[in-house]
């Protein structure tokens, strides 16, 4: 059984019963309306909600998550701030009553502290080739979009970040935002309506006049190569511009990814850049959507003396898929690969809130999940192709690092 309606203050509400689960989960989303003053307010705002509020201590919040085996998580993507938690069917009360005080009394305590850690954290993170070369080729393909604010962006202003700045980050988006509700669980839906009214029925509104993000560009094509003297692989990223999960290629896209790259051992540039030419132990693809846009990547890890060898390996791939139309059968075991994938990761209640809430903030509208599914079933082959010959252009970031 699924619903949808609305709080009293017009946050939109999906709920679902699953009978039969002991442990019920809820996800509440806030829409990111502004791009951060600083890069890094988000990031360090996210790790400050679980140092404390007006009525509970870091230790106490601690202490009740604990005692009531309360999973509780707050989490920041790229268009929206999270909150979610999973608990027995008999304490979503009281984990709701945490939430709250979570959303509406976190103090920010620690600020100090926690730009410390987190400055360290990404720096360790950073000592990673390949989370180098990923860093790289975000920071480029979204470049003078808020999308680019990875790693090192946040490191490069994080000198300017303050404890007010980040009060004043969050109260924007506690006042002026889209927010989104959805409940996965085991209990009737006049108890969980009327719960959610009580704890966050007084938050300010649901704001559904937002203004309008840019959206982000890719002009020219870039070629971006770090050399780091200790390695012995090359990382090797390389990706495109592409529409996201609003446009109607979206379906030929997803499965493309799944027979280029996403399908592990069935997929294209498994079977010939690992299998056939012995290039690589790791070689994928991925297309990664977010509300304004999307990027298509291809990632390998080689020696340095396969790296041309590889390139070409790629595009020898990415040409005979804008070239030679799929088979029938190699599009139908893309079809059910997808499907099967989707499928692993919507089982427990918790994928399913997050999932609906994740629909509803991007303004996709709860029943994308089915809308989608019935549209992949349609797609061509011709389709694939169009579509490849239209996004595998040659405008297109590649980021080396290598010895």
């Amino acid at each position: 059984m699924k619903r949808e309606d609305r709080l009293n203050n017009n946050i939109d509400f999906c709920y679902k019963r699953n009978p039969d689960t002991p442990r019920t989960a809820l996800c509440l989303n806030f829409s990111l309306n502004e791009i951060e003053k600083y890069p890094g307010v988000y990031s360090v705002m996210t790790r400050l909600f679980m140092q404390g509020t007006k009525t509970r201590t870091a230790e106490q919040l601690a202490e009740e998550f604990d005692k009531y085996a309360i999973e509780f998580l707050c989490e920041l993507k790229q268009d929206y701030l999270r909150f979610k938690f999973v608990c027995l069917n008999e304490d979503f009360s009281k984990a709701l009553e945490l939430l709250t005080d979570v959303v509406k009394n976190t103090t920010f305590e620690d600020f100090d502290r926690e730009l410390v850690k987190m400055e360290g954290e990404i720096v360790a993170e950073l000592d990673s080739p390949r989370a180098k070369a990923f860093e790289n080729f975000y920071k480029n393909i979204f470049d003078g979009h808020k999308y680019g604010f990875t790693y090192t962006r946040i490191l490069e202003n994080i000198q300017y970040i303050t404890k007010d700045e980040v009060i004043s980050a969050y109260d924007k988006i506690l006042n002026n935002s889209k927010k989104v509700l959805a409940f996965v669980g085991d209990l009737d839906y006049d108890t969980v309506y009327s719960q959610l009214n009580k704890f966050l029925g007084d938050l300010p509104a649901s704001n559904y006049t937002l203004p309008e993000l840019k959206k982000p560009e890719l002009l020219e094509s870039k070629e971006v190569e770090i050399i780091k003297s200790d390695l012995n692989q090359a990382h090797i990223v390389k990706g495109w511009l592409a529409p996201t999960f609003d446009s109607e290629e979206y379906p030929a896209l997803a499965l493309l990814n799944i027979i280029l790259g996403a399908s592990g051992l069935s997929s294209r540039l498994f079977l010939e850049l690992r299998d056939k030419k012995g290039l690589a132990y790791v070689v994928r693809s991925s297309y990664e959507t977010f509300k304004l846009g999307a990027d298509f990547s291809i990632y390998i890890a080689t020696e340095p003396k396969n790296i041309q060898v590889s390139l070409d390996g790629f595009k020898e791939e990415i040409d005979k898929i804008k070239n030679i139309l799929v088979s029938e059968e190699e599009l139908e075991n893309a079809k059910n690969n997808i499907s099967g994938k989707w499928a692993f990761t919507r089982e427990t209640n918790n994928q399913q809130a997050c999932l609906y809430a994740h629909y509803g903030i991007q303004g996709l509208g709860f029943d994308f999940d089915n809308k989608i599914k019935e549209k992949i079933k349609t797609v061509t082959p011709e389709q694939l192709k169009a579509c490849a010959e239209k996004y595998f252009n040659d405008t297109s970031v590649l980021s080396i690092i290598r010895p």
